[in-house]
């Protein structure tokens, strides 16, 4: 494959999934979207719109893709993935239909929801949406938003089509993220829970894609740069994985947007239904988490 995210993970080994800042009256706050983009671009990070820390399943059509039309002229120097979720097929390739004339890098494709299909019912799933893509895509495997996870043998089944890119593996099962790289052909592995990045680099992943670098752009870039340079300490280790944790206390993105909110960056912590802010029963160790990352970051500038 010779597009530019196949050939130059070291230079973005870092997608941060962007949450979507709300105004207290439900509506896309436009201002602090903007500040949120300008962090990534300043942290050299590349950046996924619209996933599940997005909150994408849970937007309409057009705010979709308002969003984009708002973010896209934003990130011209910046790589940008899109994401691609759901259960009904003419939906999602509809969907794909409409990315495939913007000026996107790439997709991020979760394994279907609800249904749990096996082996067969996944690889034609993806398969339709390799073939009708132009650009490269990244598998998603998250059982615990999808009901299953993705199977090793449908890995093994698309191995040699020209646009399966990647997996982002978030399972938190280090085991199947090997399983997964041992399937792989050409493709390559992000590791897709943050504080398991040093142990999912040690083990053959080649970047993050992360919660965490919304709180900490610049400090999570360099954490995973260290995470791949396999220098980072233990007891780092267990300090970034502990403060990556506080950031899922309560369902994501509520921890990581009442942070966002709490130091001013964005203007609400509003969330969409279902998901409440009040589901936050403590912003203790969040704070915590941040007073660490920001001290580490000083100690390891970038």
């Amino acid at each position: 494959m010779s597009h530019p995210l196949a050939t130059n993970h070291r230079t973005f080994p870092l997608w941060t999934a962007l949450v979507t800042p709300f105004l207290a009256n439900g509506l896309i706050d436009w201002v602090s979207l903007e500040t949120l983009l300008d962090e990534q671009i300043n942290a050299k990070n590349g950046v996924l719109l619209l996933g599940s820390t997005g909150e994408a399943l849970n937007m309409s059509l057009n705010e979709k893709k308002s969003l984009l039309e708002f973010a896209l002229p934003k990130l011209k120097s910046t790589p940008v993935m899109v994401g691609l979720a759901g259960f009904e097929e003419a939906a999602n390739l509809e969907w794909l239909a409409y990315l495939e004339k913007l000026p996107i890098d790439g997709y991020l494709a979760i394994t279907p929801i609800y249904a749990k299909p096996g082996r067969h019912g996944q690889t034609a799933w993806f398969e339709k949406i390799l073939n009708a893509s132009s650009r490269p895509v990244m598998l998603y495997n998250v059982p615990s938003r999808s009901g299953v996870k993705l199977h090793p043998e449908t890995v093994a089944d698309l191995g040699a089509h020209k646009n399966f890119w990647s997996i982002k593996e978030a399972s938190g099962s280090l085991d199947d993220m090997k399983l997964y790289l041992s399937k792989c052909q050409s493709q390559v592995i992000f590791c897709g829970d943050d504080g398991l990045c040093p142990d999912f680099c040690d083990a053959g992943a080649i970047g993050l894609v992360s919660v965490a670098s919304n709180a900490w752009p610049t400090a999570t870039h360099r954490y995973v740069r260290r995470c791949l340079e396999s220098s980072l300490s233990g007891e780092e280790r267990a300090s970034w994985a502990e403060s990556a944790d506080a950031l899922f206390v309560a369902s994501n993105p509520v921890p990581v947007k009442a942070l966002l909110h709490h130091e001013g960056r964005i203007a609400t912590n509003t969330m969409r239904s279902p998901l409440q802010n009040k589901d936050l029963a403590t912003y203790q160790p969040i704070a915590q988490a941040s007073e660490f990352v920001n001290a580490w970051h000083k100690e390891n500038p970038a």
